[in-house]
């Protein structure tokens, strides 16, 4: 076994601390998430005939195009806390207007413009590509059994070009860390609609920023009566100790799941990584094109 190797099996016995894979969730995020809400994706999801005056009609097939032509019940699934009426609206049309195969080429067009609108010349740079190997190496560790999202987007052949390389893997670990939230929320007993309602209530979000996942108010005032059924919310929707205790939990719980991946790479390559990911994080966010508030409880979790 060569020194590199003895290290990286050393590092992966010392495990990784909760704190760090939170860190690097909140780091990689927002180089994800600028798919859902870049004019360039825009610009390609209505060359392909999707609706953008919202987000929706392209965010749909965008995220499920590497699960295959599926329908909306296998979305709503693998997706979770979306209302599944809300899902089957955008995605039991989707693989009419275009294929998933033409979405996954017209998405990577997307983040490659909007890549170089955001980083400038720092795309091309060696600290870019360096970010890419690393993020690389841990997505191409991850376990996606029982994953769907993430085994769907690790199963796409990955690009040639460093900065698609670290938003494949970017999107590969961060769906790798969403499907195993859902086993999380499973765990604890909190169906699609409860989930939305019990992260409300801890302030992760505003209940009118969840109101985006498509919940009717009675569908939504049904869940919260199920929590407060449970003592986990007060009747202003407001978390109980007992509910802030649940959500603690189901976070832990989604940090410890998600840590696998990055015992392939060494303390300091972690480091390293973070380091690297810095300048290009402060890009992403100071680009303005992500919302202040996010359903995610990035900041707030």
């Amino acid at each position: 076994m060569s020194m590199h190797d003895e290290t990286v099996r050393n590092a992966a016995a010392d495990g990784v601390e909760p704190a760090r894979v939170r860190q690097l969730w909140h780091l990689l995020e927002p180089l994800h998430a600028v798919l859902y809400y870049a004019p360039e994706v825009f610009e390609e999801a209505a060359a392909l005939g999707y609706g953008t005056k919202e987000r929706w009609p392209a965010y749909f097939p965008f995220r499920a195009a590497p699960l295959g032509a599926v329908g909306g019940e296998r979305v709503a699934s693998a997706f979770y806390s979306f209302s599944p009426r809300m899902v089957a609206e955008h995605v039991d049309s989707a693989w009419r207007i275009a294929s998933p195969e033409d979405v996954l080429a017209a998405r990577l067009r997307g983040i490659d413009r909007t890549y170089r609108a955001i980083f400038g010349d720092r795309t091309d740079s060696p600290e870019l590509a360096e970010a890419a190997a690393l993020a690389r190496r841990a997505a191409e560790s991850a376990n996606t059994a029982g994953r769907p999202l993430a085994a769907a987007n690790a199963e796409l052949a990955w690009p040639e070009a460093p900065h698609l390389q670290l938003w494949h893997a970017v999107t590969i670990l961060r769906e790798h860390r969403g499907d195993g939230h859902l086993a999380a929320l499973l765990v604890a007993g909190l169906d699609p609609a409860e989930s939305l309602v019990s992260f409300a209530a801890i302030g992760a979000a505003s209940v009118e920023r969840f109101e985006s996942r498509g919940w009717s108010k009675e569908e939504w005032a049904a869940a919260h009566g199920r929590l407060a059924a449970r003592g986990l919310v007060d009747s202003d929707g407001t978390a109980t100790e007992a509910g802030r205790d649940l959500r603690r939990t189901v976070e832990e719980h989604t940090d410890r799941l998600a840590a696998a991946p990055w015992r392939a790479l060494t303390r300091q390559d972690i480091g390293r990584l973070t380091e690297l990911l810095g300048e290009f994080w402060v890009a992403a966010l100071s680009s303005g094109l992500l919302p202040s508030e996010s359903t995610l409880g990035i900041g707030k979790v």
